[in-house]
């Protein structure tokens, strides 16, 4: 299995930034893809932003224009950079990976980091 360790999260006021980061370990396997999802209170898990392993980047169009994802040269560290931050984006966020080792394939996750967006 994949091990990920999320930091960062915290209290920000609106139109502020936070960077959140994930630290993953793959062992023996090869992780092809990462990802940031969240989940706010009382509704379903949703995703952020995701890359590939080339570098191929996707996002919600809630978080367009505001957050960045990206991953660290030659680690499998992930970052998400987010700016000008609303109320609306108040939620648990969780790190994703998806690898493989030979014919098997798996999809981990960390144990999430609370980010609050509040006055």
């Amino acid at each position: 299995q994949v091990q990920l360790v999320e930091s960062g999260g915290g209290l920000v006021q609106p139109g502020g930034s936070l960077r959140l980061s994930c630290a993953a370990s793959g062992g023996i396997f090869t992780i092809y893809a990462m990802g940031w999802y969240r989940q706010a209170p009382g509704k379903q898990r949703e995703l952020v932003a995701a890359i590939t392993s080339s570098g191929s980047t996707n996002y919600a169009d809630s978080v367009k224009g505001r957050f960045t994802i990206s991953r660290g040269n030659a680690t499998n560290t992930l970052y998400l950079q987010m700016n000008s931050l609303k109320h609306e984006d108040t939620a648990v966020y969780y790190c994703n990976a998806n690898a493989s080792y030979s014919q098997t394939s798996v999809s981990s996750w960390g144990q999430g980091t609370q980010v609050t967006v509040s006055s």
